[in-house]
């Protein structure tokens, strides 16, 4: 029996709800993955709640001592991915591309999957200063696949893209940058129906897309879980159209299921079946 995929997922961490890696390590784990959480940060819950939220933003520092330790194991040769998502500060993203090169040294050939947290449509940038750049600068460029979301896609291409036109010139710019495969999620041209939205698939594989109805909820994590879920397939299958057939497939079971729930958190435990037997199996088109 071959050995499960090992994944170092970098990024934040709630301990009630699901955002950052609270959202993405379970479904990795579902999936038959080994997961190496390291947290940037440690919050109580996600910041959107008006009640408020707790705890502590750690440092680049605290990163480096983490993978110095599984060094010192001599596991950073089994790493077949890391995964990042939120940084918080350029100082982390520092880190965690030095975690990066570590893996690849240790593991030639191991995928570095970076979902560019900036913002989103309506929030416009809600980093802190300095974020931005370093993902546009350093993180996506070294980086072989990203997962950015359409405002995220707009900036980093450098304008908008209210049309297919657009976004595939968009695509071929960040292309230009570095990463070989893109995700974007979360993608509305003049072309998609009021009632759907869109994910985008680009890499050597051409250009697919996947159509989902549209559904009305509002909470956070969706990203985490479906750059997750694309990771892993994505190394089990190297394909553009299965990674987000199956990907999509799921996290469309999990948020109908959030949304017949009014549950302003993501199911992730209670829908974690959609993570191996989506209940809809979507198929991408060729664009």
């Amino acid at each position: 029996m071959s050995r499960p995929l090992n994944i170092l997922s970098i990024q934040s961490h709630v301990a009630y709800g699901h955002v950052g890696n609270a959202s993405a390590v379970f479904p990795m784990q579902r999936l038959g993955c080994e997961v190496w959480p390291i947290h940037t940060v440690q919050f109580s819950n996600h910041t959107g709640y008006q009640e408020g939220w707790t705890g502590r933003v750690f440092d680049g520092a605290m990163i480096d001592e983490i993978v110095e330790g599984i060094a010192r194991l001599g596991k950073l040769g089994e790493c077949d991915g890391v995964l990042s998502g939120y940084m918080g500060s350029a100082d982390i993203g520092q880190a965690i591309l030095s975690a990066v090169g570590r893996v690849r040294s240790a593991r030639p050939g191991a995928i570095y999957c970076c979902d560019p947290v900036i913002g989103d449509v309506g929030r416009g940038i809600f980093v802190r200063p300095g974020v931005p750049e370093f993902f546009r600068e350093r993180a996506v460029p070294a980086a072989d696949i990203i997962t950015p979301n359409q405002f995220e896609l707009n900036y980093l291409a450098g304008f908008e893209t209210p049309t297919m036109a657009e976004v595939r010139r968009a695509l071929a710019v960040v292309h230009a940058l570095g990463p070989k495969v893109i995700l974007a999620t979360s993608v509305l041209t003049e072309a998609t129906p009021a009632d759907s939205i869109d994910l985008i698939a680009s890499g050597d594989g051409g250009i697919w897309r996947l159509r989902t109805p549209l559904l009305k909820l509002n909470v956070n994590g969706a990203g985490d879980a479906i750059a997750a879920l694309f990771l892993v397939h994505w190394l089990r299958s190297g394909s553009l159209a299965e990674s987000l057939s199956l990907a999509a497939s799921s996290l469309f079971g999990v948020l109908q299921q959030t949304v017949a729930a009014g549950s302003r958190e993501l199911l992730t435990i209670a829908a974690q079946e959609e993570f191996i037997r989506p209940s809809l199996r979507l198929s991408p088109e060729r664009i």
